[in-house]
């Protein structure tokens, strides 16, 4: 799919080009609108489904906002998730109590693969992003590896190896 020429003129309209690729420049709200925009409409879908369905749940609303910080390859973004009357809404894009954007576990997890120490991941992450997460943010991610992948197997093995208790995660 392409973008038309008049859409993204529009977009780089007064902003600055050194902040279009920063962590809170230009691709991060884009990011943001979009995920926004996914979840108003799987919201939608899920009230029109329930108002269909003969369960009896035609009375749920809408009910506002609830806000939600997510970690992106950028950075982070802080999402506003939207909330039905009966909290039925499960939202598909990012689920209940994850915090992590789809993609971010899986590269981590291949840099672990490819043998990169916690502390050379941190330092890959915030020399790419303007914020310094925990050393440990990234270790709950090895529990997350999947058993089929080669890389998954070794990234296991490399983590049950190594003593991650004695380093200092800050």
């Amino acid at each position: 799919m392409a973008i038309k020429k008049e859409v993204v003129d529009e977009l780089l309209k007064d902003v600055d080009p050194k902040a279009v690729f920063s962590s809170d420049g230009l691709l991060t709200e884009i990011k943001k609108a979009l995920a926004e925009r996914m979840l108003n409409a799987e919201m939608d879908q899920h009230l029109d489904s329930e108002a269909s369905s003969d369960s009896g749940a035609a009375g749920n609303h809408r009910n506002g906002y609830s806000k939600k910080r997510v970690i992106t390859d950028t950075g982070q973004v802080d999402l506003e998730i939207p909330r039905d009357r009966r909290g039925t809404f499960e939202p598909q894009l990012i689920a209940k109590y994850q915090r992590r954007f789809p993609g971010f576990d899986e590269k981590i997890i291949s840099m672990y693969a490819r043998g990169m120490s916690v502390r050379d991941i941190r330092g890959h992450y915030a020399s790419s992003t303007a914020s310094r997460p925990r050393l440990s943010s990234f270790l709950p991610l090895s529990t997350r590896c999947s058993r089929r992948s080669p890389a998954s197997r070794r990234a296991r093995w490399m983590l049950s190896t190594r003593s991650f208790s004695s380093m200092p995660c800050g």
